[in-house]
C-alpha cells in the first residue's frame, strides 16, 4: 500500500481511460484495509481507487506493477469475492505521499465482491504489456524519432497484449471448470449418502410394516424414484462378472417390462439403454455392461428377451411377443393406404423409424407386403396377389 499516492481523477497528459470496475476492496498484502466498496479506474498509466462523490483518490503508478495473477480460492474457505494479486517493485524515493508511509508487503490485492470481469483482466494485461509511460519518456528525449516509432510500438505490443489477455481468460475458464468438477464430486458423495439413507428407511419400513399402510409405502417409494434414488445393481457388490450380469439382467427386466407392454411389446435397444440409465440415477451403466446384461435374459428365461433382426438392429421384446400379431396389424394398416413408408408407420404407431422399417420387412417376409426401392425412397405396398379376384 505504500506505493499508492493521493491524487485526483483528472487524467495526465498522454494518459487515456481504459476500464472501470465497481465494489472493490483493497488489501495490503494479505491484510484487509478500510478502503472498501470503491471504484477502480484503469488508465494507460495508473490504477485509481476512489469512492463515489469523493474528490480525493488513491493512485498507483502502473510502473510499480511487475506482474499479476488471480488468487486461487481455497477448498476450505468459502468466499464469494475473486481477487487479483498485483506484485510490486521497489518504491521510488521521490514518490508523492500516500495513505501508508511504509509497508512490509511487496504485493496488494484487489477484491472483486461482485464478480471478476475478464475484460478488466485482459485490459490490465494489455496495459502492462504496452508500458505507455516508458514510450512517453522516450518521446520526450527524442521527439522526432519517438513520433515516428510510437505507432509501430503500439501496434506490436497491442497484439501481444490481446494474446496475453486471451491466455489469461483461458486460464480463468479452466480454473472455473476445475471448481465445477470439485462441486460435482461433492454432489456424488452426497448422493451416495442419500442412497444409504433410502436403504435404511426401506429396512425400517419392512420392520414396521404393520404400522404403515400400503398406500403410504407406495407413495414413499414413488418419492424416492422421482428423486432418482434407488438400489441399483453395482459391479463392486459381486465377486464375479457372471453373477453381476445375471442380477443386472433381472434389474433390466423389472425396469423395462411395463414400458415394453405400453410400447406394443418391442423397443429398440438404444431406447431401453436410456430408460434403464434414467431409472438408475447416478449409477450409470456402460453400453458394454448393459449389452452383457441383456444377453443374460435368454439364459434366465425371463419375460423379456434380446432379439437381433437380419439387418443387425437389436431390440428388447416380450417373450410372448408374436410376429403374427405384428404382421396382422401392419397388414390391416396397409389395406387402408396406397403405399406406406417406414416414416408413415412410425407416425401412426408412435414408434421409431427403425422399428417401423423392421415391422414392414417382417410383413414382407410373411408375404403380406411388397417393397419398392427407388430414388424416392423405400415404399411398401399391399401384396394383392393374395386376393382371390387377381
Amino acid at each position: 500500500m505504500d506505493r499508492f499516492e493521493y491524487s485526483t481523477s483528472s487524467l495526465m497528459p498522454n494518459e487515456s481511460y481504459m476500464l472501470r470496475a465497481y465494489n472493490i476492496q483493497l488489501y495490503d498484502g494479505d491484510s484487509k484495509t478500510s478502503y472498501d466498496k470503491g471504484e477502480v479506474i484503469l488508465t494507460s498509466h495508473r490504477l485509481l481507487w476512489c469512492l463515489p462523490g469523493d474528490s480525493q483518490n488513491l493512485s498507483l503508478n502502473l510502473k510499480y506493477v511487475s506482474s499479476f495473477k488471480e488468487e486461487k480460492q481455497s477448498n476450505f474457505i468459502f468466499s464469494r469475492s475473486r481477487k487479483l494479486i498485483l506484485y510490486l517493485s521497489d518504491r521510488d524515493i521521490n514518490s508523492l505521499p500516500g495513505p501508508v508511509p511504509s509497508s512490509s508487503s511487496n504485493f496488494i490485492k484487489l477484491s472483486f465482491k461482485d464478480k471478476l470481469d475478464m475484460e478488466f483482466v485482459s485490459a490490465l494485461s494489455q496495459v502492462l504489456e504496452q508500458k505507455r509511460w516508458e514510450i512517453v519518456d522516450k518521446s520526450q528525449r527524442d521527439n522526432s524519432q519517438g513520433e515516428k516509432s510510437r505507432p509501430n510500438i503500439k501496434l506490436r505490443t497491442g497484439i501481444i497484449g490481446i494474446e496475453r489477455g486471451l491466455i489469461e481468460k483461458q486460464k480463468a475458464e479452466n480454473e472455473s471448470i476445475s471448481i465445477a468438477f470439485q462441486d460435482l464430486n461433492k454432489l456424488m458423495i452426497m448422493a451416495k449418502e442419500m442412497v444409504d439413507l433410502s436403504k435404511n428407511i426401506s429396512t425400517k419400513l419392512k420392520d414396521k410394516y404393520g404400522d404403515i399402510t400400503n398406500d403410504e409405502i407406495i407413495k414413499f417409494k414413488s418419492y424416492l424414484l422421482s428423486l432418482g434414488i434407488d438400489d441399483p445393481v453395482t459391479k463392486d457388490a459381486f465377486q464375479s462378472d457372471t453373477e453381476f450380469f445375471e442380477k443386472l439382467g433381472n434389474e433390466i427386466c423389472q425396469i423395462i417390462e411395463k414400458p415394453l407392454r405400453e410400447a406394443g411389446g418391442i423397443m429398440a435397444l438404444a431406447d431401453v439403454f436410456c430408460r434403464v440409465n434414467r431409472a438408475r440415477g447416478l449409477e450409470l451403466l456402460s453400453p458394454e455392461d448393459f449389452l452383457s446384461g441383456c444377453k443374460m435374459l435368454a439364459k434366465m428365461r425371463s419375460s423379456v428377451i434380446l432379439r437381433e433382426f437380419d439387418s443387425g438392429v437389436k431390440v428388447l421384446q416380450l417373450a410372448n411377443h408374436s410376429d403374427d400379431a405384428v404382421v396382422k396389424e401392419t397388414y390391416e394398416l396397409l389395406k387402408n393406404s396406397v403405399f406406406m413408408t417406414p416414416e408413415d408407420l412410425a407416425k401412426m404407431l408412435g414408434i421409431s423409424m427403425i422399428l417401423a422399417k423392421e415391422r414392414l420387412i417382417t410383413t414382407e417376409k410373411f408375404g403380406k407386403a411388397c417393397r419398392d426401392e427407388s430414388i424416392e425412397g423405400l415404399k411398401f405396398y399391399l401384396n394383392k396377389f393374395l386376393e382371390e379376384d387377381v
